[in-house]
């Protein structure tokens, strides 16, 4: 694996890759960063080039943070048209769903298939939008441990959090490296975000939906929504994985993946 910058116009990224050949793009979640796709990048199907930024506001990457799922979707727009090799798949989960949801709003020429794990296609409740107004007050005064505190144990299942402790404190070193402000912002993308449910029947390119079993945040129901707004999408549960399924079944999650590359 191999770690670049890539400036754009708004910020500059902080990309790692691995591989050669078709590029599929990842896209992490909140309030986490590229790290949580480490397993997924060591371990690509031959013909295939990963490439997973840090959105702006994470990880390493730099610049103002962006406090839209439309001004994230820019930035991987402008890395995609950056790597020079056509259209590519994109993967997102969890918030990196939202934002491939707009990606293909956007420009769905530069998409030729999408992976949506662990995400929803609905925007916000009432309810919900009150939390996160409250989590970025707590983010700005208290900083992002305290905010990945109280989302753990949300973000992993219950077979994770009593099987592989070890897991949460790795999550949580992922989120520490975002700073409270920049995770504030980003709760303002998640909280504003369209209704992508009006999005599904205008995908026209092969999708698949991925979600663990133990996901309590984008749970099978909001899975199989999206799976069957899209002709012909593929849906896999992944069994003993909560909302980073990716993470916590990686052998699990990359079989899934890995069969899906295999029919483009």
């Amino acid at each position: 694996m191999a770690v670049r910058t890539v400036s754009l116009p708004t910020a500059t990224l902080s990309v790692t890759e691995a591989g050669e050949g078709a590029p599929l793009v990842f896209l992490h979640a909140f309030p986490l960063s590229a790290r949580m796709w480490a397993r997924q990048l060591a371990a690509l199907p031959p013909g295939w080039r990963g490439v997973a930024p840090d959105l702006r506001g994470f990880g390493a990457s730099t610049g103002a943070s962006a406090r839209s799922v439309g001004e994230h979707a820019d930035d991987v727009l402008a890395l995609i048209a950056s790597l020079g090799t056509g259209p590519v798949v994109l993967a997102g989960l969890s918030m990196g769903g939202y934002i491939a949801f707009e990606c293909w709003r956007r420009r769905p020429a530069a998409i030729r298939g999408l992976v949506l794990a662990d995400t929803r296609a609905e925007a916000d409740t009432d309810e919900a939008r009150a939390r996160r107004v409250a989590m970025q007050a707590r983010a700005r005064t208290e900083g992002t441990g305290a905010v990945i505190d109280a989302m753990l144990p949300g973000l992993l299942g219950a077979t994770t959090q009593t099987s592989d402790p070890h897991v949460a404190h790795e999550v949580r070193a992922w989120a520490l490296e975002t700073p409270g402000e920049a995770v504030a912002d980003a709760l303002e993308a998640l909280r504003t975000r369209p209704d992508s449910r009006p999005t599904l029947s205008t995908i026209t390119v092969p999708t698949l939906v991925i979600v663990g079993v133990e996901d309590t945040l984008t749970p099978p129901t909001a899975a199989r929504l999206i799976a069957d707004g899209v002709v012909g999408a593929s849906l896999v549960e992944v069994p003993g994985a909560g909302h980073l399924s990716n993470v916590e079944q990686p052998s699990a999650f990359d079989t899934a993946l890995h069969r899906w590359l295999a029919t483009l």
